[in-house]
């Protein structure tokens, strides 16, 4: 007799990293829980990042199923643009759920896991999949934020929240934004990876003084450089920045250097600076690292995670100005005198992944 195997269908947007950062903590912890489970990602977001994060084998699918918002870089929508593509991705949507739920068949899953793609839960409900949503956003939400007022943004607007509608629960993340509108929300607390402190070993490799601070640049996955050639020197602050970044000061060293997980080399700094995202704020605040960061104002998501953020850790905000002219001295001061608070235990993980659990085990 043929042994059962689990089998999780699991689609991650590819639009920056916070939605790995959500999903994978889950994932590996459903491995736990169900040793022999077999994980299919469909994803764009890098092979590599997704093997960084998600332990053990899975099978990666490349591909597409949704865009979030067209970005002219990580702080910046286009709307118009992105308006436009999703017209083109609700053309025929009814043709496009069909596509869509005879390559769910195909791939003969037990159930369907989405963070946060709509059209792969209108299609696994056709298929007569089980599927649940998680996120800490919707891209219905989103849409409306930015074109909600434009021509044509109703009909599509509709169709997007009777797909998230569909799920059988949409997991809403702590942080979160309202989704009051879902009927089939079920609120869950913060989701994180717990990092280690390595900074003994990174003083070390990097010639590091007693006093010097260290601070982690990221900005979630979207491309983004900052022009840190006409930074000004801080006295005593080492900044961490990705290798193709190509930044050539002796006050600049790069993550690739350190041959450590990313979550490793944040847990080990002395702050953060990013844009406002949950994997970001997240990650920073369960492993007790501050954060500056350089406000997106147009964001929906972003008042959420800001009033948690301060809430339940460190914080100081940027201008985009003083973020492009380096001119951080004064609130990386501000930052480093806030006093500590006690970081905040992901207990989401635990409580996504039991859902997940009894959902594959009754179906």
């Amino acid at each position: 007799m043929t042994r059962y195997v689990p089998h999780l269908l699991v689609y991650i947007s590819g639009h920056g990293f916070g939605h790995v950062a959500q999903t994978a903590p889950v994932l590996n912890r459903l491995r736990q829980l169900l040793p022999e489970l077999r994980l299919t990602i469909c994803s764009t977001a890098p092979a590599a990042h997704l093997q960084s994060r998600i332990l053990g084998e899975f099978a990666h699918i490349s591909r597409a199923v949704d865009f979030g918002m067209v970005m002219a870089s990580a702080l910046d929508v286009l709307a118009q643009e992105s308006l436009h593509a999703y017209c083109e991705f609700h053309r025929d949507w009814d043709a496009r759920v069909a596509r869509e739920a005879e390559y769910i068949a195909a791939l003969k899953p037990d159930a369907v896991f989405s963070n946060v793609a709509y059209l792969p839960l209108a299609a696994a409900r056709q298929a007569g999949v089980p599927c649940a949503a998680m996120c800490s956003l919707n891209w219905a939400d989103i849409l409306e934020h930015y074109c909600g007022s434009m021509s044509g943004t109703a009909a599509i607007l509709h169709q997007m929240r009777e797909a998230y509608a569909k799920a059988d629960a949409f997991l809403r993340v702590t942080p979160g934004m309202a989704m009051t509108d879902l009927p089939n929300l079920r609120p869950i607390d913060p989701i994180a990876r717990l990092g280690t402190n390595h900074r003994a070993g990174i003083d070390h490799l990097l010639g590091l003084k007693n006093n010097e601070k260290l601070v982690l640049i990221s900005m979630g996955g979207i491309a983004t450089r900052l022009p840190m050639e006409s930074w000004p020197e801080i006295e005593n602050v080492r900044w961490l920045v990705q290798a193709d970044w190509e930044v050539s000061r002796a006050d600049v060293s790069t993550l690739e250097s350190l041959s450590m997980d990313f979550t490793d080399v944040l847990a080990s700094c002395d702050a953060l600076l990013c844009k406002p995202g949950y994997g970001s704020f997240a990650e920073a605040t369960c492993n007790g690292v501050p954060v500056l960061y350089v406000s997106r104002h147009d964001w929906p998501e972003e008042a959420c995670l800001v009033e948690w953020l301060a809430q339940h850790g460190r914080c100081v905000e940027v201008g985009r100005k003083q973020l492009e002219e380096g001119d951080l001295h004064d609130a990386l001061a501000e930052l480093f005198g806030q006093p500590r608070t006690d970081s905040v235990e992901p207990r989401g993980i635990d409580q996504a992944a039991d859902y997940l659990r009894s959902s594959i085990e009754n179906c």
